[in-house]
C-alpha cells in the first residue's frame, strides 16, 4: 500500500476523488497526464486497495476505497511539515546574547 503512495500522480488521483467518484477522463484532467498513464496509476490503487470501480452505462468510476487513508496521509505529511521546520531551526544559527557591562 505505501508504494502505491510513492507517487505524486497517485496522491493527486486519490486527493481528486476525496468529492466523490470520478471517470479516468476526469482524473486525467487532474493529474494533467494522458488517459494511458492515469489508467496504469488507477490500476496499481485499485490492486492496492485503495480505490474502488463501479460501472455507470459504459463509463467507469472510481471512488475511494477507504476515506480515511487521506486522513493518514494528512497527519504523516504534518509530522514531516514539523519534522522539516524543527532541522531548519537547529540550522540556523543562534544569536548570542550581549551583555552590557
Amino acid at each position: 500500500m505505501c508504494r502505491a503512495l510513492n507517487d505524486p500522480k497517485r496522491l493527486i488521483a486519490l486527493y481528486a476523488l476525496r468529492d466523490g467518484p470520478h471517470t479516468v477522463s476526469e482524473l486525467c484532467h487532474a493529474l494533467g497526464v494522458p488517459q494511458a498513464n492515469t489508467s496504469q496509476h488507477l490500476a496499481v490503487l485499485r490492486e492496492r486497495g485503495l480505490v474502488a470501480t463501479e460501472r455507470d452505462g459504459n463509463r467507469v468510476l472510481y471512488s475511494l476505497r477507504h476515506p480515511k487513508v487521506l486522513d493518514a496521509i494528512d497527519t504523516l505529511r504534518d509530522v514531516l511539515a514539523d519534522e522539516i521546520a524543527r532541522q531548519h531551526a537547529a540550522r540556523a544559527p543562534r544569536r548570542t546574547q550581549l551583555t552590557a557591562s
